[in-house]
């Protein structure tokens, strides 16, 4: 360690630490990430309806642009203007968000940001000469001086996205573009243009999740605004939405649009971006708010169409995309132990993101509050707190504890504990049974194994606030043989 730094390099390591992470109303450092949106806003209201959620998390995400693109439904025009007012009405709003957290970006900062693609169509937009501001932002971006991955949020086409890589490739080394290219993450809404093939066909190691082509009714983003039979799908009614987004929460919840075709369509792109403990964005395989998803080639020729006008084809390599969970929720009970598992279980990719929808819902609802509430009349998430590592080794049959102990709460409510084994996300697939699972501390013994398994412990901590908010802890148990 060196015993001096200069002042010089104090305030640049201050101003490259502020820049990278965020300080949350309990006062932790959190790293946020890089994103950078692609959106045909104005061809379907669920554009506007993201944004206006995406700005409540400005302090958590690392938006690094917003650009107008064109899709299969908004084929030759884009429309920054939109965005701006969106922005205009958060600006409205952003001395009052900072009384609940800091970190809440200037209208100003945001507004920078915003570029447009060409109002070109797909692949007729991509090629020499077909350069555009928002393509160019791309690449200056992601040649900063920053080793943070780059994700790109793509909510219609991805023909900008596609325009940058091509001058990569037709610019840069091969050693440059590799390092670029390697920096970058892609989650696409579906293929909306017919770039997104072109893009995964001709680069192979670019990470992509996406569930291809026009099968809308297959993907695992919909399950965001799904109605699912057995459970209670209030959180996405209209009603709930006008009660918690659109009226009486002030200028930004008054741009949030009605629903048209499906309520935030696009909104998966950045949910699993949120640090709330449960997400992991480098690991689509492990669950989180925006879904689940395995790498694998898929082949969608058997499913149902019915979504983009977007041919699909084959795909030439591994993707991230659709996989299942079986899922069974836990409900309330008013005697006795608060918790139990119900009685009807549900699988399908979708399950992978509708099991949270009740919880990001509340979330985006008492952001919402926070435009116009005082610190003390809204509610804040909890802070879940280990009295151990988040990653343990154990061997067979040995006995386990874990405990929340530590677990806070920022408005003083009283909270609500649940663990549960994710076995989708563990290699030992046997359900571990963790007796009383609603305490802050759980006692179970190690199964017996053959080999070294992973065994994922997820802990759910809720608040009795309103409405209800919970943040996670996961924990990671390597079980070996004796």
């Amino acid at each position: 360690m060196k015993p001096f730094l200069s002042q010089g390099k104090i305030i640049f390591c201050s101003l490259f630490l502020t820049a990278i992470s965020f300080q949350s109303v309990q006062g932790q450092s959190v790293e946020r990430h890089r994103v950078i949106i692609l959106t045909d806003i104005e061809a379907d209201p669920d554009d506007t309806q993201s944004l206006v959620r995406l700005l409540l998390y400005s302090n958590q995400i690392d938006i690094k642009g917003l650009v107008a693109t064109t899709s299969c439904w908004l084929q030759s025009k884009v429309n920054p203007e939109s965005i701006k007012r969106v922005i205009k009405a958060y600006g409205k709003v952003q001395p009052n968000l900072l009384k609940h957290e800091n970190g809440f970006l200037e209208e100003g900062e945001l507004l920078d940001f915003v570029k447009s693609g060409l109002p070109k169509y797909g692949m007729t937009g991509v090629g020499d000469s077909m350069d555009s501001e928002g393509s160019d932002w791309i690449i200056k971006v992601l040649e900063e001086d920053d080793e943070r991955p780059l994700w790109i949020s793509v909510w219609g086409g991805v023909n900008t996205l596609a325009q940058s890589l091509h001058k990569i490739k037709n610019t840069k080394s091969k050693k440059e573009a590799a390092r670029l290219i390697s920096k970058l993450r892609v989650y696409t809404i579906s293929d909306q243009d017919d770039s997104g093939t072109w893009i995964r066909n001709s680069f192979p190691d670019l990470f992509y999740i996406v569930s291809p082509g026009d099968y809308y009714g297959t993907a695992t983003w919909t399950g965001i605004n799904s109605y699912i039979k057995g459970i209670d799908n209030t959180t996405i009614s209209n009603s709930w939405i006008a009660q918690n987004i659109q009226q009486d929460h002030g200028s930004l919840g008054a741009e949030y649009p009605d629903v048209a075709w499906g309520v935030e369509g696009d909104t998966p792109a950045f949910l699993s971006l949120i640090p709330n403990g449960l997400n992991e964005p480098e690991h689509p395989e492990w669950g989180a708010w925006g879904g689940r998803y395995a790498l694998y080639k898929p082949d969608f020729s058997k499913a149902k169409k019915g979504g983009s006008i977007v041919t699909l084809e084959p795909e030439t390599r591994a993707i991230w995309t659709n996989t299942d969970d079986n899922y069974t929720p836990y409900v309330t009970k008013e005697y006795g132990r608060t918790m139990k598992r119900d009685t009807i279980s549900f699988k399908s990719n979708k399950t992978t993101l509708w099991r949270w929808r009740d919880d990001f819902q509340n979330d985006f609802a008492a952001r919402m509050d926070w435009c116009t509430m005082s610190f003390e009349e809204a509610n804040h998430p909890p802070v879940p707190g280990l009295t151990h590592h988040e990653k343990l080794t154990v061997k067979s049959g040995e006995a386990i504890s874990l405990d929340a102990f530590k677990s806070t709460d920022p408005d003083g409510d009283n909270l609500s504990y649940l663990w549960f084994h994710y076995p989708e996300e563990s290699s030992y697939k046997k359900v571990v049974n963790l007796g009383a699972e609603n305490v802050h501390i759980v006692h179970f013994k190690a199964p017996e194994v053959e080999k070294k398994e992973t065994i994922h412990i997820i802990l759910k901590l809720s608040d009795k606030g309103t409405p209800s908010l919970s943040r996670y802890k996961r924990v990671i148990i390597t079980v070996v043989p004796k």
